[in-house]
């Protein structure tokens, strides 16, 4: 509820947010992390996009790398009065700073968030068959993300 709060008046963001958390659960879920793993994927699918309503106030941009330089100190301010322990917002501020950078994934909840990500842009924005083939080759590495990719898109093999 923090995060529709922050985002109060942009139902497009909090539409975004919502079903980025949905496929990360269900791809952490189905791929068998711990529950501490689960914690940190779903913390940070709820915030990878904090960044964005800064960058926008301060620079009038949604760029991806703005919003990697911004969003962290946002996460960090809203996950401490969560009372989140040190680790967990370390990690998620981690994972909102580099949730547009592709290389060098490394871990499954930094693989599964770039993955839940995917699913929800290659959906709102305008993609070819080919672009999301090319994704799926360059970018997902989970059987369940990949499943529900092809499975989405209608993608044959």
């Amino acid at each position: 509820m923090m995060m529709v709060a922050y985002e109060s008046g942009h139902p497009d963001r909090i539409q975004h947010l919502v079903k980025v958390h949905s496929f990360a659960k269900l791809i952490g879920q189905l791929e068998g992390v711990s529950a501490a793993q689960l914690l940190i994927i779903e913390a940070a699918a709820l915030v990878h996009d904090i960044g964005i309503k800064i960058a926008l106030e301060q620079y009038g941009s949604t760029n991806g790398e703005l919003q990697e330089q911004l969003g962290p100190a946002e996460a960090h301010k809203m996950l401490k009065n969560i009372a989140f322990d040190q680790p967990l917002i370390e990690r998620v501020c981690y994972l909102v700073g580099h949730h547009h950078t592709y290389e060098k994934i490394d871990g499954l909840d930094y693989q599964i968030l770039v993955e839940a990500d995917f699913l929800v842009n290659l959906f709102e924005g305008s993609y070819d068959a080919k672009a999301i083939e090319r994704i799926q080759e360059t970018i997902f590495r989970t059987s369940t993300g990949t499943q529900i990719l092809k499975q989405m898109f209608d993608m044959q093999g």
